[in-house]
């Protein structure tokens, strides 16, 4: 039987990752809400949700773990052409609300329908004012033509989802966010399922345990929030 969080439960009252059910995507528990203070208890654990609209919200935790490490990004010859010569700018937390917008409509899960419901792109949004989450956006010509954003938690980056209206838009989003993670020292971008576009850019599975490993080694008990600016 899954275990069901119920809304008046503590936000870490979560069952131990290691029960998550042996599947690819490792669906953990249903229920519970999407207050800032439960997923931050989630996140510091491996744990996050996806669901889709009329489903109870549902808790994974996948083994293995898809993670980039920002030393291991693979810039391709064709992407450095791209940064060089197409003109792009990429900024921070300009327009989260727009990106997460953008994110919902680009059907960039594998499954069927979105999965950024409203209520998680206003869960998000409040993480967002608490700052925690953060959006990389990429222009071209003035206009918002790709991005990505998820929450940053220490030293470690969770990615939720990424868009693009323009080819390698979120793949310059994504550069210029390993660029901003390296000069804060960030060991780990979590990714959390696999893809075989993001193994083409570097990134890899690793074992949950290991996973597990890097969130407690980067994580402290209360993570500072954090700046933003434009990438130059």
């Amino acid at each position: 039987m899954i275990p069901w969080l119920k809304p008046t439960d503590p936000p870490e009252a979560f069952p131990p990752v290691t029960s998550a059910l042996t599947d690819p995507d490792g669906l953990l528990c249903v229920g519970g809400d999407l207050r800032p203070q439960r997923l931050l208890a989630a996140y510091r654990r491996g744990i996050f949700p996806w669901y889709s609209e009329g489903q109870p919200i549902l808790w994974w935790s996948p083994d293995p773990r898809m993670v980039l490490f920002p030393d291991e990004f693979k810039v391709a010859r064709s992407l450095g052409k791209v940064l060089r010569n197409r003109g792009f700018r990429v900024t921070f937390d300009t327009c989260f609300d727009s990106v997460t917008a953008q994110c919902a409509g680009s059907g960039t899960r594998s499954r069927e329908g979105t999965w950024i419901s409203p209520a998680m792109r206003a869960a998000y949004g409040e993480l967002r004012r608490l700052g925690h989450a953060h959006s990389v956006e990429a222009w071209l010509d003035e206009r918002l033509v790709g991005g990505l954003y998820g929450l940053l938690l220490g030293r470690i980056f969770f990615g939720e989802s990424m868009f693009s209206t323009v080819t390698d838009a979120s793949k310059v989003a994504l550069h210029g966010l390993v660029h901003w993670l390296r000069q804060r020292n960030v060991a780990l971008i979590d990714c959390q399922v696999a893809s075989e576009h993001l193994f083409t850019l570097g990134a890899r599975l690793i074992p949950r345990a290991d996973f597990i490993a890097q969130l407690e080694r980067g994580i402290p008990a209360h993570a500072p929030d954090t700046s933003s600016g434009e990438v130059r």
